[in-house]
This record gives structure tokens, C-alpha cells and sequence, in this order.
């Protein structure tokens, strides 16, 4: 084995054809598997679309770091579905951009927090922490309650979305900014819009407590509250079982 790589270190052409070969058979076996993607990725027809606060709080999210701390992948192991739930499934990512499946975790993990915890906690946890969990070494995120919500741009960010595969109708990007207001406000006339455009699912409420602002809290807390819950996927009985 030595005397043939000493051989190849003397000889270019032979160490630059070795060097192909061994590539090639590396980037087959990485590729070969994409040519059967669509047998292995589940498919779901009642897969939903983020709303425009929820996008708004994914960026949020990924703007303060919280992936940094906390994953949203719960693996096929034992461990990991007793503690957090069913695995997680390719289909329940299929709308992220990008994917925030996380590689630590300082924090649990957040792929199915969705209505595990009410509102009002979910405030108060961000806005401090300790006041609910005294040993937590998460940081305290006063300012989203304090920080008003930019949406005027919202639009832009769900066409955006929209080019990389994300199927949102023009009438979803035109009242982007109205939709988001609208679901922190359930008395809002245009409450029953939002409704009909993203199904009955949505959740419509205060999600700070305060009606009279729309801020980054909503947002946040609105988008950790469907966690988990974009697809049914998960559940169904036919999946294998944890390992």
C-alpha cells in the first residue's frame, strides 16, 4: 500500500487520475441517493404555508440566534422521541428556508413545541427566563416586547419565498402586511380573510397580551406556537418506530 502511494506521489499524471477516481466514487455515492428523493421524502397534500407573523418570527429567530442554542430535529432514537415526540420527517422542513434542524443543543429542542406551552408563558419566558425556569441560562429578550413589528416588507419576503418553491398566491403576498396584523388581532374585520387564505388551523389571538401594538413578540411566539404543527405527517401510524 506505502510503495503504491509512493509511486503515485512520483508519477502527476497517475496521482492526478487517482485523485478523479477516488472524487468520482465519493460524489457518486453522495449523489446517487438524490436520484431517488422523491420515493424517499414523504409527501403531504395538507402541508401548510407559514403566515406572514410567523415568517416574520422565523426571522426573528434566526436574527437573535436561537438556533445556535436550541435544534429542530428530534432523531430516530429511543431518547429523543420520549422525551420531544415523534421523529421528525423531511416533509415537516419541506417550507423552511433555510432549515434550522440546529447541531446543538444548549436548550431542548423546539421541532414540536408548537401549543405545548400557552401564550402568556411563552411571553414571559422570553422576556425573562428565570421568572419561570430559575436554573435557565438562556439570555432574557426584553426588547420584543418593547420593538414595534416592521411589516411593510413582508410582501417581498413571501415572494421571495415564493421563487425557491414556497406556494404563496399573489393574494397571500398583496396582504402580507393587513394578514399580519390581523392574526394578533382576532376582532380586526380582516381577521376572517386571513382565515380563509391559510385555513382554519391558523391561530388568531394576542400573542403578547396587548391588542393595542403588533410587536416582534408576536411574531416570535407565533411562530414557535406552530412548531410541530404545520403537518399531521408525523403521526400517522404507518411510520416505523424509533430505534
Amino acid at each position: 500500500m506505502f510503495g503504491l502511494h509512493y509511486n503515485l506521489e512520483r508519477n502527476a499524471i497517475g496521482l492526478v487520475l487517482a485523485i478523479v477516481v477516488v472524487a468520482g466514487i465519493g460524489g457518486f455515492i453522495e449523489i446517487a441517493p438524490l436520484f431517488t428523493i422523491d420515493e424517499t421524502v414523504e409527501q403531504d397534500a395538507d402541508m401548510r404555508v407559514y403566515t406572514p407573523l410567523e415568517v416574520a418570527g422565523r426571522n426573528i429567530y434566526i436574527r437573535e440566534g436561537c438556533y445556535a442554542c436550541h435544534s429542530q430535529m428530534i432523531r430516530t432514537l429511543r431518547d429523543d422521541v420520549d422525551r420531544y415526540g415523534p421523529y421528525s420527517l423531511a416533509v415537516e422542513s419541506q417550507y423552511d428556508h433555510p432549515m434550522l434542524w440546529g447541531s446543538k443543543r444548549t436548550g431542548p429542542d423546539l421541532a414540536r413545541v408548537g401549543d405545548k406551552y400557552s401564550d402568556a408563558w411563552n411571553t414571559a419566558h422570553l422576556n425573562n427566563p428565570r421568572d419561570l425556569v430559575p436554573e435557565s441560562k438562556m439570555p432574557a429578550y426584553r426588547w420584543l416586547l418593547r420593538n414595534e413589528l416592521k411589516t411593510e416588507d413582508l410582501g417581498l419576503h413571501l415572494a421571495a419565498l415564493r421563487k425557491v418553491g414556497v406556494p404563496y398566491t399573489d393574494e397571500m403576498i398583496a396582504n402580507a402586511s393587513i394578514d399580519a396584523y390581523a392574526q394578533a388581532n382576532p376582532d380586526t374585520n380582516d381577521a376572517p380573510a386571513l382565515a380563509e387564505r391559510y385555513g382554519d388551523a391558523t391561530h388568531i389571538r394576542m400573542f403578547d397580551g396587548d391588542g393595542a401594538r403588533l410587536t416582534e413578540m408576536d411574531a416570535l411566539v407565533a411562530y414557535l406556537q406552530v412548531l410541530g404543527k404545520m403537518t399531521d405527517a408525523a403521526y400517522q401510524p404507518d411510520l416505523p418506530e424509533a430505534q
